[in-house]
Protein backbone atom coordinates (compact mmCIF):
# COMPACT_ATOMS: atom_id res chain seq x y z
CA UNK A 1 0.00 0.00 0.00
CA UNK A 2 2.13 3.03 1.30
CA UNK A 3 3.47 4.47 4.35
CA UNK A 4 1.46 6.74 7.01
CA UNK A 5 3.14 9.09 9.14
CA UNK A 6 1.31 7.55 12.08
CA UNK A 7 -0.10 4.04 13.14
CA UNK A 8 -3.78 3.28 11.17
CA UNK A 9 -5.43 0.48 12.69
CA UNK A 10 -6.76 -0.01 8.79
CA UNK A 11 -6.31 -0.59 5.20
CA UNK A 12 -7.38 -2.60 2.53
CA UNK A 13 -9.19 -2.83 -1.34
CA UNK A 14 -5.88 -0.88 -2.48
CA UNK A 15 -5.90 -0.03 -5.96
CA UNK A 16 -3.11 1.82 -7.95
CA UNK A 17 -2.94 2.50 -11.93
CA UNK A 18 0.31 3.16 -13.22
CA UNK A 19 1.04 4.61 -17.15
CA UNK A 20 4.20 6.21 -18.45
CA UNK A 21 4.16 9.14 -20.50
CA UNK A 22 7.52 10.05 -22.24
CA UNK A 23 9.97 10.67 -18.97
CA UNK A 24 6.93 11.28 -16.85
CA UNK A 25 4.69 8.57 -15.13
CA UNK A 26 1.21 8.89 -14.29
CA UNK A 27 0.01 7.44 -10.69
CA UNK A 28 -3.18 6.89 -9.32
CA UNK A 29 -4.48 5.80 -5.96
CA UNK A 30 -7.37 4.71 -3.58
CA UNK A 31 -7.82 2.47 -0.62
CA UNK A 32 -10.14 1.83 2.39
CA UNK A 33 -9.10 2.92 5.50
CA UNK A 34 -10.02 4.24 9.13
CA UNK A 35 -7.97 6.74 11.28
CA UNK A 36 -8.25 7.81 14.83
CA UNK A 37 -6.04 10.80 13.83
CA UNK A 38 -5.17 13.24 11.16
CA UNK A 39 -2.29 11.61 9.67
CA UNK A 40 -0.65 11.46 6.00
CA UNK A 41 -0.29 9.02 3.59
CA UNK A 42 3.12 9.12 2.18
CA UNK A 43 4.04 8.13 -1.59
CA UNK A 44 7.62 7.20 -2.79
CA UNK A 45 8.21 8.45 -5.93
CA UNK A 46 11.27 7.03 -7.98
CA UNK A 47 11.80 10.48 -9.21
CA UNK A 48 15.24 11.98 -10.65
CA UNK A 49 18.49 13.26 -8.33
CA UNK A 50 17.90 17.00 -8.61
CA UNK A 51 14.13 17.25 -9.38
CA UNK A 52 12.40 20.40 -7.80
CA UNK A 53 9.72 21.20 -5.62
CA UNK A 54 7.63 22.07 -8.52
CA UNK A 55 8.31 19.11 -10.88
CA UNK A 56 5.36 16.54 -9.14
CA UNK A 57 1.63 17.73 -10.84
CA UNK A 58 -1.17 16.69 -8.77
CA UNK A 59 -4.39 16.19 -10.41
CA UNK A 60 -7.74 16.77 -8.90
CA UNK A 61 -10.00 13.62 -9.77
CA UNK A 62 -12.65 14.02 -6.91
CA UNK A 63 -15.11 14.66 -10.31
CA UNK A 64 -14.75 11.04 -10.86
CA UNK A 65 -14.64 9.28 -8.18
CA UNK A 66 -15.65 5.98 -10.11
CA UNK A 67 -12.45 6.24 -12.30
CA UNK A 68 -11.30 2.84 -10.49
CA UNK A 69 -14.58 1.26 -11.03
CA UNK A 70 -14.40 2.12 -14.95
CA UNK A 71 -11.03 0.99 -15.11
CA UNK A 72 -12.24 -2.67 -13.50
CA UNK A 73 -15.06 -2.71 -16.02
CA UNK A 74 -12.73 -3.14 -19.18
CA UNK A 75 -11.31 -6.55 -17.81
CA UNK A 76 -13.32 -10.03 -17.27
CA UNK A 77 -15.67 -10.70 -14.12
CA UNK A 78 -12.83 -11.88 -12.05
CA UNK A 79 -13.46 -12.26 -7.91
CA UNK A 80 -11.20 -12.67 -5.47
CA UNK A 81 -11.02 -13.79 -1.93
CA UNK A 82 -12.17 -11.46 1.07
CA UNK A 83 -9.06 -9.99 2.49
CA UNK A 84 -8.60 -9.50 6.31
CA UNK A 85 -7.27 -6.20 7.76
CA UNK A 86 -6.22 -5.03 10.55
CA UNK A 87 -3.37 -4.09 13.18
CA UNK A 88 -0.98 -6.54 11.36
CA UNK A 89 -1.05 -4.63 8.20
CA UNK A 90 0.51 -4.39 10.35
CA UNK A 91 20.51 21.69 19.87
CA UNK A 92 18.01 23.98 17.55
CA UNK A 93 18.01 23.97 13.83
CA UNK A 94 17.47 26.95 12.00
CA UNK A 95 13.79 27.00 10.33
CA UNK A 96 13.56 26.15 6.61
CA UNK A 97 10.94 27.31 4.16
CA UNK A 98 7.84 25.34 4.37
CA UNK A 99 6.69 23.52 1.39
CA UNK A 100 4.38 24.20 -1.09
CA UNK A 101 0.78 22.93 0.03
CA UNK A 102 -1.31 21.71 -2.92
CA UNK A 103 -5.09 21.54 -2.91
CA UNK A 104 -6.59 19.02 -5.17
CA UNK A 105 -9.89 18.43 -4.93
CA UNK A 106 -10.41 16.52 -1.83
CA UNK A 107 -6.82 16.52 -0.47
CA UNK A 108 -4.06 18.41 0.53
CA UNK A 109 -0.88 17.31 -0.50
CA UNK A 110 2.70 17.96 -0.86
CA UNK A 111 6.10 17.02 -2.49
CA UNK A 112 8.81 16.38 -0.30
CA UNK A 113 11.83 16.61 -2.59
CA UNK A 114 14.35 14.22 -0.96
CA UNK A 115 14.04 12.36 2.47
CA UNK A 116 15.98 15.40 4.31
CA UNK A 117 13.07 17.72 3.08
CA UNK A 118 10.57 16.34 5.99
CA UNK A 119 11.35 18.70 8.09
CA UNK A 120 9.92 21.06 6.30
CA UNK A 121 6.14 19.38 6.43
CA UNK A 122 3.77 19.87 10.06
CA UNK A 123 5.51 17.32 11.90
CA UNK A 124 1.89 15.38 12.10
CA UNK A 125 2.67 14.29 8.79
CA UNK A 126 6.58 13.40 8.67
CA UNK A 127 8.05 9.72 8.10
CA UNK A 128 9.86 9.63 11.44
CA UNK A 129 13.87 9.22 10.60
CA UNK A 130 14.02 5.73 11.52
CA UNK A 131 11.62 4.93 8.87
CA UNK A 132 13.55 6.63 6.18
CA UNK A 133 16.66 5.82 7.40
CA UNK A 134 15.00 1.69 6.71
CA UNK A 135 13.34 2.63 3.96
CA UNK A 136 16.88 1.79 2.04
CA UNK A 137 15.54 1.70 -1.57
CA UNK A 138 13.24 4.65 -0.97
CA UNK A 139 16.34 6.70 0.63
CA UNK A 140 17.06 8.84 -2.56
CA UNK A 141 12.98 9.36 -3.81
CA UNK A 142 10.66 12.24 -3.61
CA UNK A 143 7.94 11.72 -1.83
CA UNK A 144 4.31 12.79 -2.62
CA UNK A 145 2.85 13.52 0.97
CA UNK A 146 -1.30 13.66 1.09
CA UNK A 147 -3.39 14.93 4.39
CA UNK A 148 -6.30 12.65 5.82
CA UNK A 149 -8.18 13.49 8.51
CA UNK A 150 -9.52 10.90 10.97
CA UNK A 151 -12.69 8.97 10.17
CA UNK A 152 -14.04 8.51 13.84
CA UNK A 153 -15.27 5.64 15.25
CA UNK A 154 -18.08 3.62 15.18
CA UNK A 155 -21.20 3.02 17.96
CA UNK A 156 -18.76 0.27 19.82
CA UNK A 157 -15.70 2.25 19.75
CA UNK A 158 -13.09 -0.58 20.92
CA UNK A 159 -14.27 -2.76 18.21
CA UNK A 160 -15.93 -0.78 15.41
CA UNK A 161 -13.71 1.35 12.83
CA UNK A 162 -15.36 3.75 10.28
CA UNK A 163 -13.76 3.17 7.25
CA UNK A 164 -13.94 5.78 4.64
CA UNK A 165 -12.98 4.81 1.11
CA UNK A 166 -10.44 7.50 0.28
CA UNK A 167 -11.28 9.15 -3.51
CA UNK A 168 -8.81 8.69 -5.91
CA UNK A 169 -5.16 10.73 -5.70
CA UNK A 170 -3.63 11.22 -8.89
CA UNK A 171 -0.30 13.14 -9.82
CA UNK A 172 2.60 12.37 -12.38
CA UNK A 173 6.27 12.83 -12.12
CA UNK A 174 9.31 12.78 -13.39
CA UNK A 175 10.55 8.77 -13.45
CA UNK A 176 14.35 7.76 -13.14
CA UNK A 177 13.08 4.66 -15.25
CA UNK A 178 10.90 5.56 -18.49
CA UNK A 179 11.08 1.68 -19.30
CA UNK A 180 9.10 0.48 -16.47
CA UNK A 181 5.60 1.53 -14.32
CA UNK A 182 6.19 1.93 -10.52
CA UNK A 183 3.71 0.86 -7.81
CA UNK A 184 4.13 2.60 -4.17
CA UNK A 185 3.55 -1.05 -2.67
CA UNK A 186 6.07 -1.23 0.75
CA UNK A 187 4.32 -1.11 3.44
CA UNK A 188 4.93 1.46 7.29
CA UNK A 189 1.55 0.92 9.24
CA UNK A 190 2.98 1.30 12.57
CA UNK A 191 6.18 3.00 12.54
CA UNK A 192 8.00 -0.13 11.22
CA UNK A 193 9.25 -1.43 7.74
CA UNK A 194 8.76 -5.28 8.06
CA UNK A 195 9.66 -7.56 5.57
CA UNK A 196 7.08 -9.29 5.06
CA UNK A 197 3.16 -7.43 4.77
CA UNK A 198 -0.61 -7.95 4.39
CA UNK A 199 -1.08 -7.09 0.58
CA UNK A 200 -5.08 -6.49 -1.32
CA UNK A 201 -3.93 -4.76 -3.75
CA UNK A 202 -5.06 -4.63 -7.38
CA UNK A 203 -2.89 -3.32 -9.98
CA UNK A 204 -3.49 -1.84 -13.53
CA UNK A 205 -1.18 -0.33 -15.89
CA UNK A 206 -1.06 0.55 -19.89
CA UNK A 207 1.83 -0.24 -22.16
CA UNK A 208 4.20 -3.08 -22.48
CA UNK A 209 3.57 -6.06 -24.91
CA UNK A 210 0.90 -8.37 -24.23
CA UNK A 211 0.44 -10.80 -21.45
CA UNK A 212 -0.72 -13.90 -22.48
CA UNK A 213 -4.47 -15.20 -21.32
CA UNK A 214 -6.39 -12.36 -20.06
CA UNK A 215 -7.78 -15.09 -17.45
CA UNK A 216 -4.73 -16.75 -15.19
CA UNK A 217 -3.61 -17.41 -11.93
CA UNK A 218 -4.21 -15.00 -9.01
CA UNK A 219 -1.49 -12.47 -8.64
CA UNK A 220 -0.34 -12.86 -12.16
CA UNK A 221 -1.39 -10.29 -14.97
CA UNK A 222 -4.41 -9.77 -16.72
CA UNK A 223 -4.79 -8.06 -20.15
CA UNK A 224 -8.14 -6.04 -21.09
CA UNK A 225 -10.17 -6.81 -24.33
CA UNK A 226 -10.14 -3.29 -25.71
CA UNK A 227 -8.95 0.02 -25.63
CA UNK A 228 -9.34 1.57 -21.89
CA UNK A 229 -11.45 4.40 -23.56
CA UNK A 230 -14.48 1.96 -23.77
CA UNK A 231 -14.93 2.13 -20.00
CA UNK A 232 -13.11 5.14 -18.46
CA UNK A 233 -13.98 8.99 -19.64
CA UNK A 234 -10.90 10.03 -20.98
CA UNK A 235 -11.30 13.78 -20.37
CA UNK A 236 -12.70 13.39 -17.05
CA UNK A 237 -9.59 11.19 -16.05
CA UNK A 238 -7.49 14.45 -17.04
CA UNK A 239 -4.57 13.13 -19.11
CA UNK A 240 -4.47 9.91 -16.29
CA UNK A 241 -5.14 6.88 -19.45
CA UNK A 242 -4.31 6.90 -22.96
CA UNK A 243 -7.74 5.91 -24.06
CA UNK A 244 -6.16 3.70 -27.73
CA UNK A 245 -4.76 1.54 -25.37
CA UNK A 246 -5.49 -1.38 -23.21
CA UNK A 247 -4.89 -1.84 -19.57
CA UNK A 248 -3.50 -4.96 -17.92
CA UNK A 249 -3.69 -5.71 -14.06
CA UNK A 250 -1.96 -7.83 -11.51
CA UNK A 251 -4.05 -9.33 -8.12
CA UNK A 252 -1.29 -9.46 -4.94
CA UNK A 253 -3.39 -10.73 -2.02
CA UNK A 254 -1.83 -12.59 1.31
CA UNK A 255 1.50 -11.90 2.92
CA UNK A 256 4.42 -10.91 0.52
CA UNK A 257 7.54 -9.67 0.39
CA UNK A 258 7.28 -6.17 1.76
CA UNK A 259 8.41 -3.83 -1.53
CA UNK A 260 7.71 -1.46 -4.11
CA UNK A 261 6.00 -3.07 -7.66
CA UNK A 262 7.84 -2.39 -11.01
CA UNK A 263 6.21 -3.62 -14.01
CA UNK A 264 8.75 -3.72 -17.35
CA UNK A 265 7.26 -1.87 -21.01
CA UNK A 266 9.52 -3.94 -22.56
CA UNK A 267 10.32 -7.87 -22.88
CA UNK A 268 13.55 -9.07 -21.56
CA UNK A 269 16.46 -9.50 -24.56
CA UNK A 270 17.85 -12.58 -25.33
CA UNK A 271 21.13 -10.38 -23.54
CA UNK A 272 19.08 -10.47 -20.22
CA UNK A 273 17.92 -14.15 -20.23
CA UNK A 274 21.05 -15.68 -20.66
CA UNK A 275 22.18 -12.63 -17.60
Amino acid sequence: MCCFSRPIPFVGGTKIFGRVDGDRQWLAYSMDFAAREALAMVLPLPVPAGTPEDAVRFVDLSGYRTFFADVERAFPVFLLPAAKGGPAFRGAIPARPRLKVHEVGDFVASFVPTSGDFDRLDPRFRLAPEVVAALAAQRDYGFAVVQLAATGAGWWRRLWRKVKSLAPVALSFPTRDPGRVFFPTVHVHDGVVHDQAAFDHMLYWQGGPPEGDPLVALGQPMSASGPLGRTVDAARARGLIDPDAPARRRVLVGRLPNRDQWIDLAPPTPADAAA
